[in-house]
Parts: structure tokens; C-alpha cells; sequence
């Protein structure tokens, strides 16, 4: 067993990171009728909102990160090449392999986290600094 392998997080750390997200996106949704209710409510789901995308982005990204690097380091996908698993079998694991190692998502995860930690920021600032 490779002591280097990232192992997966805990079911407590899981739910946290899930749980910001949705809680982000339902306070982000809640705006709208917010609107109509309290300036202060708004901020407050504005705010919290941002920042668990903030969260939950950096993480996702992490993760994305975390498995094309194992893929790349253990050379899943040579491996499997050189397996005597069926053909049907290896197409499966070329595409999951693949796709996971290719794909654009972190860049999208680091927009958001990008976007959102900086309009957090600049919402600090012109809320409570200036």
C-alpha cells in the first residue's frame, strides 16, 4: 500500500462540504423573496452564501485535483491497458479514467472560488470598512 495515496475524507468532513453547498445555493436562491422582506436578511444570506462557495468550491477542487493526480502517478490507465480485463471493461475504465483526468471542472470550480472569495471580500469592504 502506497502511504502517499490520499485517503478518502471523513463522513463528518463529506457532509460539511456538501451541506455548504447547499446551503449556499438555497441562500443565494432565497435573495429574491428577501428582497421583498429585509435588507439585513439579504445580507446575511449574501454572505453566507458566498462564503460556503468559497467552500465548497476549494474543495471540489481539491478533489478533482487529488484524482487526476493518483490516476497520473499510479498509471491506472496503462495499467489497465496491460490487464487481461475485457475489452467493454477497458473502455469503461478509459472513459471513468479519462474523463476524470481531463476534465475542465477544476476551471470552473476555480472561477467560482475565485469570484466568490473576491466579491466577498470587496462586499466586506464597501459594507463595513468604508
Amino acid at each position: 500500500m502506497n502511504d502517499q495515496l490520499p485517503t478518502t475524507h471523513s463522513p463528518l468532513v463529506r457532509n460539511f462540504f456538501f451541506l455548504s453547498g447547499i446551503v449556499a445555493t438555497v441562500l443565494y436562491r432565497a435573495i429574491i423573496v428577501l428582497n421583498h422582506v429585509s435588507d439585513a436578511w439579504v445580507l446575511f444570506s449574501w454572505y453566507v452564501g458566498t462564503a460556503g462557495f468559497v467552500l465548497y468550491f476549494a474543495h471540489r477542487y481539491q478533489i478533482s485535483e487529488r484524482r487526476a493526480k493518483v490516476i497520473a502517478e499510479q498509471k491506472l490507465i496503462e495499467k489497465i491497458h496491460a490487464s487481461n480485463i475485457a475489452p467493454d471493461d477497458q473502455q469503461a475504465f478509459d472513459y471513468v479514467l479519462g474523463t476524470l483526468q481531463s476534465s475542465k471542472e477544476k476551471w470552473n470550480y476555480i472561477v467560482i472560488f475565485v469570484t466568490s472569495a473576491l466579491a466577498l471580500i470587496t462586499g466586506f469592504y464597501l459594507d463595513f470598512l468604508r
